[in-house]
């Protein structure tokens, strides 16, 4: 066959014959620059001077934090300082995608959007694991998000309710059903998370009665809940097995007698056949390239998780009294995002390369205090994954796996619960930094990696052991008067208290807003 093939392509080359070309890569450059465009003529017109580029240490921390979920080694630090490339940024941003963590990250991110109760709820949080290990996967491969989508909506259920599946004997193997067993498997409830996540609107309202405020009706609700009518799940608890009967195709509303079919959001019937389940016709509508929903959600999504803030915000709630920002840049981002096939690296390395996104978080002007603006990056707090894997890198931690250790208390208690963009959110992180057990035990010398080394480290100043902490937490060296500050605090107690005294300059850069929040 590959002689063959090979023989065809000479003969194409010698006589001159058209071979079709493989379509170039959409430019991310190109859409960085239509987006800058739209950010900018909205800010002329309300007579807003954006702020400065950031530091490229301001820059590295962020994007690092937004892409891998932690903050960068100090390596990364001096490599990217020392880097004269005039593209290092955009290089930088290309680097980041293609590690395994923004697989991992990107994975935390979408588990917290598609199954919250993980979090939320106790006794779901053992479906955590295998939910993550399958996002990771599709992230890791770059499957795309409507490929991504369609499989979870459409994802094989037993046809016998005489014999259902087990669906998740074992919760920690990579495996999509955990977004139907934290919904308890209830029509109401997919249709619900379906609409919020991949459609960016809440038609929870509409449950009992039609939507007070946007235009939903109870009926187009319980239309929607139709299309998870055959799914069933056989007994209680978050383990019990389901099942699937998909000639069920009507649903009765709670409280009411009629049946109700299944029926699109934007007024249109389904495709129906007797042997395939309604949920593919979802699926395909949900994820249609000119569906009006589905790609104006995941880039605002998108958005929200970069800039803080979505272009629509809360990021899943549209609706006609919740108007965009601005509604030309949402429509030219979901274009470009549908037209890329639905590439997730194709938009964030868009969004990283923009002046927007390249901004420092300091104002300079107090005009750019409108979040909907975008004049300057918004202070996000981080979510419990973040912090608790910058804290691991910043003081050397070594944990254990496995149910109860450090990771999994730390998540439970410092899930983000806030917007991003409201740094107060992150205020209870802050109590218990300053008085929890870890960072108590990460600061003392014999307990931490970092804090040891940088102390026992031979040849060094007390200003080069105060640099290489500050540069561990904080991705920057102290600037002079710091540094002075610190100096003499540390060598007014002697030799003797050295240790003791770096280790509070330590706690303090680890307690410090600069390093709980991504500016």
């Amino acid at each position: 066959m590959s002689k063959l093939l090979t023989t065809a392509a000479l003969t194409a080359v010698c006589f001159g014959l058209c071979v079709p070309a493989a379509a170039a890569p959409p430019d991310p450059q190109a859409l960085a620059d239509r987006i800058d465009a739209h950010l900018d003529a909205r800010l002329t017109a309300a007579k807003v001077t954006p702020a400065p580029p950031a530091s490229d240490t301001e820059f590295l921390r962020r994007a690092c934090l937004d892409i891998t979920g932690r903050v960068p080694k100090p390596r990364d630090v001096y490599d990217f300082l020392g880097d004269s490339d005039p593209a290092k940024r955009a290089k930088l941003i290309d680097e980041l995608l293609e590690m395994p963590r923004y697989a991992s990250h990107s994975a935390a991110v979408w588990r917290a959007a598609l199954a919250p109760e993980t979090t939320a709820v106790p006794e779901a949080r053992v479906f955590q694991t295998g939910f993550e290990a399958w996002l990771r996967i599709k992230f890791r491969a770059n499957t795309r998000y409507n490929a991504l989508v369609r499989e979870l909506l459409t994802v094989p259920l037993s046809a016998d309710a005489g014999s259902p599946t087990p669906a998740l004997r074992r919760p920690e193997d990579p495996n999509p059903l955990a977004f139907y067993a934290v919904k308890e498997a209830k029509p109401e409830n997919l249709a619900a998370a379906t609409a919020r996540v991949f459609l960016g609107v809440q038609i929870e309202c509409a449950q009992c009665h039609d939507h007070p405020f946007a235009r939903w009706t109870r009926d187009q609700f319980w239309n929607q809940a139709a299309f998870f009518a055959g799914v069933e799940r056989h007994g209680d608890g978050l383990f019990a097995p389901m099942s699937e009967t998909i000639s069920v195709r009507v649903i009765t509303p709670m409280g009411g007698k009629k049946p109700v079919p299944a029926w699109l959001l934007d007024d249109r019937e389904p495709s129906r056949s007797p042997d395939v389940s309604l949920r593919a016709a979802l699926a395909g509508w949900v994820t249609a390239k000119d569906n009006p929903f589905f790609a104006r959600a995941a880039v605002n999504r998108v958005w929200g998780q970069f800039f803080g803030r979505g272009i629509v915000d809360p990021v899943d709630d549209f609706h006609d009294d919740n108007k965009p920002s601005h509604p030309e840049l949402l429509d030219e981002l979901a274009k470009a995002f549908a037209d890329s096939g639905f590439d997730f690296k194709y938009l964030i390395r868009a969004i990283g390369r923009t002046k927007a996104y390249q901004r420092t978080s300091a104002r300079t002007e107090s005009a750019q205090d409108d979040p909907r603006l975008f004049a300057r990056m918004s202070l996000k707090g981080l979510t419990g994954e973040q912090l608790f894997d910058s804290l691991v890198l910043a003081t050397g931690f070594r944990e254990g796996g496995g149910r109860g250790a450090p990771r999994e208390q730390f998540l439970t208690r410092f899930a983000l619960s806030g917007k991003p963009a409201e740094p107060e959110t992150s205020i209870p992180q802050a109590l218990a930094l300053m008085n929890g057990k870890f960072v108590n035990d990460a600061t003392t010398v014999g307990a931490s990696p970092t804090l040891t080394a940088v102390c026992e480290l031979p040849g060094l100043t007390t200003g080069g052991r105060i640099t290489a902490l500050y540069v561990a937490v904080l991705s920057r060296e102290p600037m002079p008067k710091e540094l002075n500050r610190l100096v003499r605090y540390v060598d007014g107690a002697g030799k003797d208290h050295l240790a003791e005294r770096l280790g509070d300059v330590f706690w303090v850069l680890l307690n410090s807003a600069e390093f709980r929040l991504n500016h």
